[in-house]
């Protein structure tokens, strides 16, 4: 057997031609870009504030930020919640922090 350089890069279109023929791509793709969209739309905001172009790169940053919260809603509404508990099981207790 023969070996070239430029090999990796023929053995990687064949393993993503494969995962695609599978049915696995369309998937895994969407989920990656379901949040790495948001993620770009945040750096980009700030990135557009660090720049100089404030009003845009704010919108964007809050676009972002936004749909980030709406992916997220899975995990941040159950930790709302437990610090919810938290916290009344601690002001029952008289445990009460004056730290306001």
């Amino acid at each position: 057997m023969q070996s070239r350089k430029g090999n990796g890069l023929a053995i990687v279109f064949i393993v993503l031609g494969a995962i695609m023929l599978m049915g696995i791509a369309l998937p895994l793709i969407h989920g990656i870009f379901r949040l790495l969209f948001p993620v770009l739309l945040v750096v980009l905001g700030y990135y557009g504030i660090k720049s100089g172009r404030k009003v845009i790169g704010w919108i964007v940053l809050f676009i972002g930020i936004m749909a980030l919260i709406s992916k997220l809603a899975w995990l941040i509404g159950p930790l709302l919640g437990l610090g919810l508990i938290v916290w009344g099981i601690s002001v029952l207790k008289g445990k009460r922090r004056s730290t306001y």
